[in-house]
């Protein structure tokens, strides 16, 4: 990475680095050589930003040349005095997981990040860059090379609000990543390495509310599924659960309002 060779322009790089987080509180620095090939400088010039940083009391030398983070500021905005949560929620198509995720998140007061909100544009213009319809979720192409690339941007854009100490609730199907319960011991040790405290959540309902709620969206991604319902149903398992600790919020007719349920699970994480 090129941010100019001055030592004022290093200095500053790192500076705001420490301060965003990138670079936590009490954790150790890259070395000279690791920064120097960073930002394509001199050792010397690292050597000089670093004293700079260590005159401001960000910077701590120890032994062995090993520099460690002192930003303790930082670690007390993160913190915020409380837990940082993250509520992941799955579920099929149609079960009504981003509306239980907006509860959820306007009752806690905690960010929402819903995959089809925060990639769809992308996705689809990836698709139609590919040769693809936008409204393709069944082809090898969708399922193989972007899905994967879906999930990995939701996950880092969970990662960057626990970094920020920002609780989250994520709201995508995870039909494939909940079944693996390799895939979930990762995202509880991301979630743990973190600080945070992870909580999954499997939304339902019966297949008449679920039509319902697809047709009511009218997405083009759907069309597929309404045009064959019955095969599509056919090919789901409604009785699947995640491999991981779970709750269960059952959005069929004549279930509690999911209001009601929302308050229910906050309520039980707050304990």
């Amino acid at each position: 990475m090129r941010y100019g060779s001055t030592v004022p322009t290093v200095t500053r790089v790192i500076r705001d680095r420490i301060e965003s987080g990138r670079y936590a509180h009490g954790s150790q620095l890259p070395s000279t050589r690791e920064l120097a090939d960073d930002f394509n400088v001199s050792g010397a010039t690292i050597t000089k930003a670093m004293q700079n940083l260590a005159a401001d009391g960000l910077v701590v030398s120890k032994a062995k040349s090993s520099r460690i983070v002192h930003y303790p500021e930082g670690a007390a905005q993160t913190e915020r005095g409380t837990t940082t949560v993250v509520v992941a929620i799955g579920g099929l198509a149609g079960t009504g997981k981003s509306e239980f995720g907006r509860i959820l998140a306007r009752l806690s007061g905690t960010a929402m990040v819903d995959k089809d909100t925060t990639t769809r544009a992308v996705v689809e213009a990836s698709l139609e860059a590919l040769g693809q319809l936008a409204s393709d979720r069944e082809s090898d192409t969708y399922l193989e090379v972007i899905r994967p690339a879906e999930y990995r941007a939701l996950l880092m854009t969970l990662q960057e609000n626990l970094e920020c100490g920002i609780s989250v609730v994520v709201s995508a199907p995870f039909t494939k990543e909940l079944a693996d319960r390799a895939w979930c011991d990762r995202l509880q040790a991301l979630v743990t390495r973190l600080g945070g405290e992870l909580h999954v959540v499997w939304v339902r309902c019966d297949p008449d509310t679920m039509r319902t709620y697809i047709q009511g969206r009218g997405a083009a991604r759907d069309a597929y599924k309404l045009a064959n319902w019955d095969a599509y149903l056919d090919g789901l398992d409604l009785d699947m659960r995640p491999e991981i600790e779970h709750t269960v919020i059952d959005n069929s007719a004549g279930a509690p309002p999911l209001e009601q349920q929302a308050a229910e699970l906050l309520a039980r994480i707050a304990r």
